[in-house]
């Protein structure tokens, strides 16, 4: 099978898509981009390569009966096993990297010490960590780095204190080496790790182990089935640095142009908040961009703008539409400038205004913005689709779809469940069309 990647290197966040020949989506992945894009590059790929390997196994299984009532629960079952496997590696890679950083004259003579509690945090955390991929666990992050730094954080301290180590030495020691863990992308093929996934299924799911023996023809058939990647085209913030040739690299506006039309083939406008950039895009009927406008200067109400406010409040940036959805009133915000904008939120907050009013007033503040940069590319036209990571926050979609009411009337307007992916969808497209040519 033919495989086109398309990779959108983001400021925060990387995304892959991998189309098949028929353009058919196979396959979606995202990590956080951190400061290394070679790796954020790489580990997107790799998630969108075993997306597309489960979506195999899906239709591979679709056929069978003794799976079709029980499928959807199957594969949950085994990525949970993938996951377990994947991070248990990363745990033990984080391990060995600490006991290395451990080693040195600053910890001359607490060596040995310092080492022991290393190896007792972790033989916690490896204890733990089946509790994370259980059925109906709730993590608050997908992220190794977050769930291996709260772990780490929650036993360390209780560790340090009955060896009588400092906790801020073991902190320092965990710091320096998550950094080298994150940045090295995941080992080993995607196709191998699934097939040891599956072998030890029933250890995490025991009520399938009669389904599991039924299912293995099939699910072998799947593995063994060969995804040739064809072609690659990279886009996004990032991709002067993708170590792609120059054809292979699409601007951001002409992947998030062509990857809405591919999503709603009737789209003539489209709105893209990203982390770094606000663009808004006019296209014709096949997808191809006719006018667009970017906001200037400063990430002023992009995503990382979202990221300082979560940050100056102690919160996630996911918790902040949930939050700003509670408001009675919407507090008038002046700037979105994110040097401005944790004092006026301070201010604010001195003021007696409500937490949940002040964020539902820079939502707005965020939309306004984009509003005007909607206006200088030519204004909203029908059909409307909204992409980038914002689009799935609810308290921005509802000020979005009221302003646009509001000024252009009754306007078909798209959201994507997928739409951080449109950018990547975009790139991948502009793969598959650059070798039909």
């Amino acid at each position: 099978m033919h495989a086109f990647i398309g990779i959108d290197l983001g400021s925060t966040t990387t995304k892959a898509v991998v189309l098949d020949e028929n353009m058919d989506v196979l396959g979606r992945g995202i990590t956080n981009s951190r400061a290394n894009y070679d790796t954020a590059c790489k580990v997107a790929k790799y998630e969108a390569l075993l997306s597309a390997r489960f979506m195999l196994l899906q239709r591979g299984l679709a056929s069978v009966a003794a799976a079709e009532v029980r499928l959807e629960d199957f594969l949950g079952s085994l990525e949970r096993s993938f996951r377990l496997g994947q991070f248990v590696e990363q745990i033990e890679d984080l391990e060995a990297t600490c006991l290395e950083k451990a080693k040195g004259r600053r910890f001359e003579g607490r060596e040995e010490a310092i080492a022991e509690a290393i190896r007792e945090i972790f033989v916690a955390l490896r204890a733990d960590a089946p509790a994370l991929f259980a059925r109906d666990a709730r993590r608050k992050s997908d992220f190794f780095r977050d769930l291996a730094g709260s772990r780490f954080m929650a036993v360390g301290q209780k560790i340090a204190k009955a060896a009588n180590i400092s906790y801020d030495l073991l902190l320092n020691v965990y710091d320096k080496a998550i950094i080298e863990v994150e940045n090295r992308p995941p080992s080993g093929d995607v196709t191998e790790k699934l097939r040891r996934a599956f072998e030890r299924l029933i250890e995490i799911s025991p009520e399938l182990a009669d389904l599991v023996g039924q299912v293995s023809a099939p699910v072998a058939a799947a593995l063994a089935a060969e995804i040739e990647e064809v072609s690659v085209v990279g886009t996004g913030y990032g991709r002067v640095t993708l170590p792609f040739p120059k054809e292979n690299i699409r601007s951001e506006i002409l992947c998030h142009g062509l990857g809405a039309h591919m999503m709603y083939p009737g789209t003539r406008t489209v709105l893209d908040i990203g982390g770094q950039d606000t663009k808004a895009i006019q296209v014709d009927d096949q997808g191809i961009v006719e006018n667009f406008q970017m906001n200037d200067r400063c990430a002023a109400g992009c995503g990382r703008y979202l990221g300082y406010i979560a940050d100056e409040m102690n919160m996630g940036v996911h918790e902040l539409g949930p939050l700003a959805m509670q408001a009675t009133r919407s507090v008038r915000i002046n700037s979105t400038c994110t040097v401005f904008a944790g004092a006026e939120l301070r201010d604010r907050l001195a003021l007696g205004e409500k937490r949940e009013d002040i964020i539902s007033g820079l939502h707005r503040a965020i939309i306004l913005r984009a509003m005007s940069i909607i206006s200088r590319s030519g204004g909203v036209r029908d059909e409307f689709t909204f992409t980038g990571g914002v689009a799935k926050n609810e308290a921005a979609v509802k000020e979005l779809r009221q302003l646009i009411t509001e000024n252009y009337g009754d306007v078909v307007i798209n959201i994507n469940p997928d739409s951080i992916y449109t950018g990547a969808l975009g790139a991948a497209a502009f793969a598959r069309r650059a070798i039909s040519q």
